[in-house]
C-alpha cells in the first residue's frame, strides 16, 4: 500500500508535468480562477468520453453548488425525448451558473444521472458536454438510475463551480 505522502508527491508531479491551464475567453484569461486538468498517464485518456479524471481549481474566492438540473423548460414541461432533455438540462445548468456569476471554465465537477442508461447514450452525452465545456472538461461521474424525481425525467446534471 502506498503512503499518503507518496501519493501526494506523485499527484503533484503529475500536475506539474501533465497540466493544461485553461483559458477559453478574454474573461477566462482575466479570471483569478485557474483550473488545471490532470489526466495521469497511468490512466486512460477520458477526453473522448467528455470528461477529465481530476480538475484542480486555484484562486477562487467562492464555491457554487448547482442543484440537479433536468430537462424541464421554464414552465416545468419536460422535453419528450432523451436528447431534448439532455440539451435542456445543460441549458438549465448554464442558466443557473450564469445566475451565480459562473462561466463554463469555473465548473470543476459535474454528476450526471441517466434513467435506463446504456452505452448508446454515451456518444450523444459526450457531444453535448464537449460542446458545452470545450477543452475545460470537468471531472464527471455518470450514475445510471432507475428513475429521477419527476415521472418521465430521463437525465439530470449537477455541478460544482469555483468563482472569482
Amino acid at each position: 500500500m502506498r503512503s499518503i505522502t507518496h501519493i501526494t508527491s506523485v499527484a503533484v508531479g503529475v500536475m506539474l508535468t501533465m497540466t493544461t491551464l485553461l483559458a477559453h475567453s478574454d474573461d477566462a484569461q482575466n479570471s483569478s480562477v485557474q483550473t488545471t486538468i490532470v489526466n495521469p498517464p497511468t490512466l486512460y485518456d477520458p477526453a473522448p468520453n467528455g470528461y477529465s479524471h481530476a480538475v484542480v481549481a486555484t484562486g477562487g474566492s467562492k464555491l457554487a453548488f448547482i442543484a440537479g438540473q433536468g430537462g424541464e423548460d421554464a414552465h416545468g414541461a419536460l422535453a419528450p425525448d432523451f436528447e431534448g432533455q439532455l440539451r435542456q438540462a445543460y441549458a438549465n445548468l448554464f442558466a443557473a451558473l450564469d445566475a451565480v456569476g459562473a462561466e463554463p471554465h469555473h465548473v470543476t465537477r459535474i454528476t450526471t444521472y441517466v434513467v435506463e442508461y446504456d452505452q448508446s447514450k454515451l456518444g450523444l452525452m459526450t457531444e453535448v458536454v464537449t460542446a458545452a465545456f470545450g477543452d475545460s472538461l470537468p471531472a464527471q461521474t455518470l450514475v445510471p438510475v432507475s428513475r429521477l424525481a419527476i415521472d418521465g425525467m430521463l437525465f439530470e446534471v449537477d455541478a460544482i463551480a469555483v468563482i472569482d
